[in-house]
């Protein structure tokens, strides 16, 4: 069960949130998802050079869309002068039906984010890193940032073999079954040109909640 259920999801209303807050009336609803869509798809785009967006939170009022992007760079998220941000609001406000307010929150330690771990393995394999050492760094790093456990996964031609397989590195406890415990899950894609696409699953476990 454990494998087959988003550990995330699986946490929904015990400790963990909906990234999207909001309630539409049925003739609304497809709009208003499909504009949360462009808006995350459209972060995600324009800082999509290195892994710095950890996560995109959407809440939506009366007459206002606040967007929360939890950056582990927020001086390239917010721009010289906070250029950056007004950019930002510009184009987003293009996407959304409602006027938007921008909140850029700091991950204090992009090591314990799954999203982050994950996106910059993919971005080591594309530029043609050896997998097993970009395994092993990173299980490390996120050991060293104060996590209880850690599991990564990848799969596909690996070193452009012939044959896809899957190979994992699991450091510490990761207790997938257990709904107090605090586990992030993230997956990652990476292009490799000649080999297809390699998929990257991490699992990180901070300790258990309340």
């Amino acid at each position: 069960m454990g494998q087959k259920v988003n550990p995330t999801s699986f946490r929904l209303q015990v400790h963990k949130n909906w990234d999207s807050r909001w309630f539409a009336h049925k003739k609304d609803f497809s709009r208003l998802l499909i504009e949360d869509i462009k808006i995350r798809e459209h972060v995600e785009k324009r800082f999509a050079s290195r892994p710095t967006i950890a996560r995109v939170e959407i809440e939506r009022s009366a007459n206002l869309v606040t967007v929360t992007i939890h950056t582990a760079k927020a001086g390239v998220v917010i721009g010289r002068g906070g250029a950056g941000v007004t950019e930002l609001k510009a184009e987003l406000e293009k996407i959304s039906s409602l006027p938007v307010r921008i909140n850029i929150e700091e991950v204090k330690r992009p090591d314990l984010s799954a999203k982050l771990v994950a996106e910059n393995i993919a971005h080591q394999l594309e530029r043609r890193g050896n997998f097993r050492r970009a395994l092993k760094m990173s299980a490390q790093n996120v050991m060293a940032a104060g996590a209880k456990g850690v599991r990564i996964q990848v799969s596909g031609r690996l070193n452009s073999a012939e044959m896809a397989r899957r190979e994992k590195i699991s450091e510490g406890s990761v207790p997938l079954h257990t709904l107090r415990a605090d586990v992030d899950f993230h997956t990652a894609r990476a292009a490799l040109p000649g080999a297809g696409i390699v998929g990257i699953k991490v699992w990180i476990y901070k300790g258990e909640r309340g």
